[in-house]
């Protein structure tokens, strides 16, 4: 009797060793996937209540072409099981359990990116969100004001309120959840550039700070000149001169702007027509980057009240008048 419960023993033994041999070797060999046509890979959901179970179904209802239960007890053999994260991931041909399990525990998440450019407007940074590849659209039937509120940012108005950057989501994220990041960015870089205020500077608030930049921003991308048109700028808000800013005026006329900038625009009176109104806009008119922020928040000491565009990228500062208009004869009319 003892001598056929030691051969059972041995023979389970035996069992057991191939078993674990033929786990090991499943293990690492690449998953068969049914990959849909004009995909090359294959999308996996995992949400926040998902149980390793109800992972390992989903994993094959994706397409991955394996036993769920197998699957399941490969999850709970390795001991991560509970350490599988949420997110979105891709599974690509030559995916093993091995490396499957790697990616579900470390996050690996499928992402993509979108880019906001220095200087857009709202209606631009909607419009590449729009575009942007799988990123599901909340916001495509929502008025801005519906947008900012569901930010938690009711009643603000949203231009400028969006940093400018490149911003990677996890796949099949919502337009919201980026916009709440480029959000929170510009707050960040709002309150940074704040500690840094010159105390003479003609702003009171970050919003004032906030506007201002973005006028920057659409009148120079050259680095050399931001803070000296900041500084024009400054000088005109301390003195009470109007800012007379053409960038302020286009943005007033909106879709009615059709490139061409005439002299009855800058006489039509809009909120956002600095020509005719005295003091800042009522809001920003554009998405400033850093650098303008630096410049609005700590402008260049000059005593310059004009400036011109050169034609090159460059402006022309001048102190007085007569000293613009020679500029603007010589740059803009291209008279001597």
């Amino acid at each position: 009797m003892a001598r056929l419960v030691k051969r059972f023993l041995v023979v389970g033994m035996l069992l057991a060793l191939a078993g674990l041999g033929g786990a090991a070797w499943w293990v690492t060999q690449p998953l068969a996937l049914a990959i849909p046509k004009g995909e090359a890979v294959v999308d996996l959901q995992v949400a926040d209540n998902d149980t390793p179970r109800r992972v390992a179904a989903n994993v094959i209802a994706a397409g991955v072409e394996t036993s769920p239960r197998l699957l399941f007890e490969w999850f709970r053999w390795s001991g991560k099981a509970t350490s599988i994260q949420a997110g979105s991931y891709e599974i690509a041909a030559g995916t093993t359990p091995l490396t499957l399990l790697e990616m579900l525990t470390t996050g690996q998440q499928a992402t993509r990116k979108v880019t906001f450019l220095e200087g857009w407007t709202f209606k631009q940074v909607r419009e590449a969100l729009a575009s942007a590849p799988h990123l599901k659209a909340k916001t495509t039937q929502m008025s801005d004001a519906a947008i900012m509120k569901a930010l938690g940012r009711p009643g603000i108005h949203p231009e400028g309120r969006f940093f400018p950057d490149t911003y990677v989501y996890p796949k099949n994220s919502t337009d919201l959840v980026v916009l709440k990041q480029a959000a929170n960015r510009m707050d960040a870089a709002l309150a940074e550039a704040w500690k840094y205020r010159d105390p003479t500077t003609p702003v009171d608030s970050p919003d004032q700070l906030l506007i201002l930049a973005s006028i920057v921003e659409k009148e120079t991308s050259h680095e050399a000149d931001r803070g000296r048109v900041a500084g024009v700028f400054a000088n005109r808000l301390r003195i009470g001169m109007r800012l007379q800013t053409d960038p302020t005026v286009i943005y007033g006329l909106g879709d009615a702007f059709n490139g061409n900038l005439r002299r009855i625009h800058l006489r039509t009176d809009n909120p956002y027509n600095t020509y005719t109104r005295a003091g800042l806009p009522p809001s920003p008119i554009s998405m400033p980057s850093e650098a303008s922020l630096k410049a609005a928040v700590n402008p260049a000491d000059t005593d310059a009240l004009y400036f011109v565009a050169k034609g090159d990228g460059t402006s022309a500062f001048n102190d007085d008048l007569d000293g613009h208009n020679a500029a603007v004869r010589r740059y803009i009319l291209k008279r001597p």
